[in-house]
């Protein structure tokens, strides 16, 4: 998941305590974080039509031509997550200097350029802090390296999204709603209020807090209780802060919202649950209805205060198993309705979202949870409606045994994705594609991500495709490629197009009015075309092609 913690296995319900118990054992004795107890338990192991990698032919499939070649490019998201909590990828620790964060941060986005990525996920608000000057949460400690809330002296949201969006990168905002801290097991307070930072919220609304697992338990933390409707609209409020004061592309949340169930723990809601329940007669459908609420809510909140704004979530990857409810998945492994009261499957048919991005971790061919088999499943259920599927990709498990010691195994599943017409993939993590284990980052981007893509569209989102820019100047570089000037008006970014045989093909993007073809075939006549996209990536009209010899 995108996240310090891995997804549980699907192991089957009746034996998750116990699988649990021992991992949490062996966590203890070995001194392993929190983070990893889930992924031992692992163990072996859109757009108008919202379904589907597309290829259009000219500006918004219009068949329109660049000197008579039909221009074609892929429509596909492709991102990472990039995770600040435990700095398992930035900054890579605590209290970094600014100017070191900074280039760190430069040096992921490069990265994303380079794998011909064209967004990412960003952790802002890891657990109810903030990674910007915020007036309802303290700065995060995994940036300041500290506690204390004390501002360092920058605002990372500003610089991020400008970075990204230089480099012609959504930047999707990462939100944890209702995690108040860290387990101490990794440096975080723990159960503790008094070492939460002294202006956070939770120390001065202790009626919100819940503490889970209990604070014997090892990983305990604290929570604000989404059952109690004012703690709901305060981490509403703190998240659309953000998104009214940056120019973010997107809100996405994990699936965190009630925490996984710990061996022989309830959540501790009794008091809210008596207070806010009455019309639930269970307890599961009230905690259901209450994530619910929030993401509704945040989805007609965020529209109406930038309808450009997408929103998706990136829930764990079964919503229920076929054996309990016909609906479910071919599967047999912990369910997010029942086990986590997040009604994924609900939020997709309500059209809440405009994306979805299941977190599909496991290997083709895994007995309790088949991609290829959960894969359909999810292709189906959007089926239909405006949400967008893409997949959440388990790059971290390149290298472990059994299937994941192949590292054609991620190839494959990018395959059966573009099959199944999925709209893209997200892979976790950042440093995972960065470490590209055995190899198999670098066979996948062959593959599939070998040339560059642009955004799906959305057509629910405003549209308002530009103008045709004109081309001013081509013209090779003494150091190699092609340099490329034009103007363009009411655009955001710009696709170019390079003729290669009988085609006009993608070859770059860009927020600028100039661009470098670096990758230019030496020697003859090379012939270009230049686009224009608005906000939302629709594209206007081809420009008239021009040539350098």
């Amino acid at each position: 998941m995108p996240s310090a913690e891995t997804p549980p296995s699907p192991v089957p319900r009746r034996h998750t305590r116990a699988l649990v118990a021992v991992v949490v054992a062996l966590a203890v004795v070995g001194g392993v974080g929190a983070w990893s107890l889930r992924d031992r338990v692992a163990g072996d192991g859109g757009a108008a039509d919202p379904g589907g990698v597309a290829t259009t032919a000219g500006p918004a499939g219009g068949g329109r031509d660049c000197a008579g070649r039909p221009a074609r490019a892929t429509r596909e998201l492709r991102g990472m997550w990039i995770t600040t909590v435990n700095n398992i990828d930035w900054p890579s620790r605590r209290g970094l200097p600014a100017d070191a964060a900074r280039a760190e941060f430069r040096g992921w986005l490069d990265l994303a350029v380079r794998r011909n990525h064209n967004a990412v996920f960003v952790h802002v608000r890891p657990s109810g802090d903030a990674l910007w000057p915020s007036d309802y949460a303290p700065w995060s400690e995994w940036l300041t390296g500290r506690r204390d809330g004390r501002d360092p002296g920058w605002d990372p949201i500003e610089f991020m999204v400008a970075e990204a969006h230089a480099r012609n990168l959504e930047f999707h905002a990462w939100f944890n709603p209702y995690r108040g801290g860290q387990p101490a097991t990794v440096g975080g307070p723990g159960p503790h209020l008094d070492q939460l930072a002294p202006t956070h919220p939770l120390r001065r609304h202790r009626d919100w807090v819940v503490t889970y697992p209990s604070a014997d338990k090892p990983g305990s933390r604290l929570y604000f209780n989404p059952g109690i409707p004012e703690a709901r609209r305060f981490v509403e409020d703190a998240m659309l802060e953000a998104v009214q004061r940056y120019d973010v592309d997107g809100v996405h949340f994990d699936d965190f919202f009630y925490p996984y169930p710990e061996a022989g723990q309830d959540f501790p809601d009794d008091a809210a649950f008596a207070r806010y329940g009455g019309r639930f007669g269970d307890r599961h459908a009230w905690r259901r209805d209450n994530v619910n609420t929030l993401v509704r809510e945040m989805s007609e909140r965020i529209k109406a205060i930038k309808p450009w704004v997408k929103f998706g979530i990136s829930p764990f990857g079964i919503w229920r198993n076929k054996r309990t409810d016909p609906a479910g998945s071919p599967t047999a492994g912990l369910q997010s309705y029942d086990d986590i009261y997040a009604d994924t499957r609900l939020w997709v048919r309500r059209q809440w979202l405009d994306y979805v991005v299941p977190q599909l971790y496991w290997n083709i061919g895994f007995g309790k949870a088949d991609y290829a088999k959960l894969l359909p499943w999810w292709a189906a259920t959007v089926r239909g409606t405006r949400v967008q599927l893409y997949i959440g990709q388990a790059d971290y498990r390149v290298g472990e045994r059994g299937a994941w010691r192949d590292p054609a195994e991620l190839d494959r599943q990018l395959a059966l994705n573009r099959r199944h017409g999925v709209s893209g993939s997200v892979h976790f993590s950042a440093r995972q594609v960065r470490a590209d284990r055995l190899g198999a980052v670098s066979r996948y981007s062959r593959a599939h991500y070998a040339a560059p893509a642009l955004l799906p569209t959305m057509a629910q989102l405003p549209a308002a495709p530009p103008p045709a820019p004109a081309l001013t100047g081509a013209r090779r570089q003494d150091t190699g490629g092609v340099a490329l000037t034009w103007r363009g008006d009411d655009a955001v970014g710009f696709a170019v197009y390079r003729v290669d045989g009988g085609t006009a093909r993608l070859v770059g993007t860009t927020r600028g009015r100039d661009w470098v073809d670096p990758a230019a075939p030496a020697g003859g006549t090379l012939t270009y075309c230049v686009s224009g996209l608005d906000r939302s990536g629709n594209e206007g009209g081809l420009s008239a092609p021009a040539s350098v010899a």
